[in-house]
């Protein structure tokens, strides 16, 4: 597994900072699912619940990375939301059921933890993008899917 770490500022548009841009391009190109996107529209775990089985062949995981930038998100949009840390083991689960055995998910938050073994996932890069001064690093997983699970 490569582990690299590339200093820069932090953006809300996480796709943007130049490193985790680089990364997306060289490991999924713009052919990629995003149940989060900016600006947010509607509920991942729904929007992931209705895409078929193994259809997805790369898949970028950018949640809020903490309950309250989620009720924020959801609040913003005028939308009920789940703050529970069931919700995003939840999220984890209906991604593994639509990815493709060898599709790619890179995962972005404050842990390495992304879609993990127990769901048929293998690591294969993590990439740390510290910001600097009080900012959080994001951290930000590459996985190929191996298991039919």
């Amino acid at each position: 597994m490569k582990i690299t770490r590339v200093w820069a500022m932090p953006n809300h548009k996480t796709f943007t900072i130049k490193p985790i841009k680089e990364l997306l391009e060289r490991e999924v190109g713009s052919d990629f699912i995003d149940p989060f996107p900016f600006p947010f529209k509607t509920d991942a775990l729904e929007y992931l619940k209705s895409l078929e089985t193994d259809s997805v062949e790369n898949l970028a995981f950018d949640p809020p990375y903490s309950p309250r930038q989620l009720k924020e998100m959801y609040s913003n949009a005028g939308m009920a939301y789940d703050t529970k840390c069931s919700y995003w083991s939840k999220l984890k689960d209906e991604i593994a059921r639509i990815m493709k055995v060898n599709g790619k998910v890179i995962s972005f938050g404050w842990n390495s933890m992304g879609m993990g073994a127990s769901r048929g996932f293998a690591k294969i890069e993590v990439l740390l993008v510290p910001h600097g001064g009080s900012h959080n690093d994001t951290i930000c997983t590459v996985e190929i899917k191996t298991l039919d699970k």
